[in-house]
């Protein structure tokens, strides 16, 4: 674990860690946020979600980047001026054919599969039938009709959806499907996601305190599920949130509480910025 005054950098989760289910980020979490930033820690986004997708909350923040996506295998740079993208820096992706394997599998598991191409979103379905999806990633899927023949080359990550639950209830039989194929992990309560093999949130965060020349056990990190788990545990301060699932808990050195009680803002406050916990 990291003493309070080692720690140089901040890696925080989005959805249930700092953005409550209705996508909303509380005035505590801003403060928090900017007064580590101000104290000179650099705090960066380390999430599943796309690029486009995480910008805007970034941007809320008045982060400096680079935005970790893709449970860590997309690290870029935050949009320049004229709003074209930043500098790419790191783009691991899946072989087509474990891919495609993935989609079939997801079928027959009953999950809907969707496909990220670099930072694309694509679906085999009409975009009017994933709406609670779209919601969430807050960026236009493209209706590819035929999903399988639409992988017709690398692929940075495959994401199913199912009824809540159900990808925690699969997820052992993926990773035993898929073993020393890809990464498997649950990212929420509908979601299973596919990644390359070696990428989760650790490896880039790991990536990106080598570019910043910050040692892990300066690195903080709070976060909320599976897909967390390797980066609570390797940083040199993991926090989970208080409802994480029992193994995320157990792998964090420290549980702070929800989000809807501000669970991110008070570990902030607590170990970066040395105020006594409420």
């Amino acid at each position: 674990m990291a003493g309070v005054s080692a720690i140089r950098l901040l890696a925080l989760d989005l959805d249930g860690t700092i953005l409550t289910p209705a996508l909303e980020m509380s005035e505590r979490t801003r403060a928090a946020v900017a007064a580590a930033q101000a104290q000179g820690v650099r705090v960066v986004l380390a999430t599943g979600r796309m690029y486009r997708s995480t910008v805007r909350y970034a941007q809320q923040l008045d982060l400096a980047g680079p935005l970790v996506c893709y449970q860590g295998g997309y690290i870029r740079e935050m949009p320049q001026g004229d709003g074209a993208p930043g500098e790419l820096l790191l783009h691991r992706q899946m072989p087509a054919d474990a891919a495609r394997d993935a989609i079939r599998w997801s079928r027959r598991h009953g999950l809907d599969p969707h496909i990220n191409i670099g930072d694309r979103l694509l679906i085999g379905r009409g975009p009017d039938e994933t709406p609670d999806y779209e919601r969430m990633a807050g960026v236009g899927p493209e209706s590819v009709g035929d999903l399988l023949a639409a992988v017709d080359g690398p692929v940075t990550k495959v994401l199913a959806v199912g009824a809540p639950g159900l990808p925690r209830d699969v997820l052992a039989d993926a990773r035993s499907a898929f073993a020393d194929r890809l990464e498997v992990t649950v990212s929420h309560p509908e979601y299973l996601e596919f990644m390359p093999l070696g990428v989760t949130k650790s490896s880039g965060i790991a990536f990106l305190a080598d570019r910043l020349r910050i040692p892990m056990s300066a690195v903080m990190a709070i976060g909320d599920q599976s897909n967390d788990l390797e980066m609570l545990r390797d940083v040199g301060l993991g926090v989970a949130m208080g409802d994480a699932p029992p193994e995320v808990r157990q792998a964090a050195d420290e549980v702070t509480v929800s989000v809807h009680e501000d669970g991110a803002a008070l570990a902030i406050e607590r170990h970066v910025l040395g105020r006594a916990a409420a």
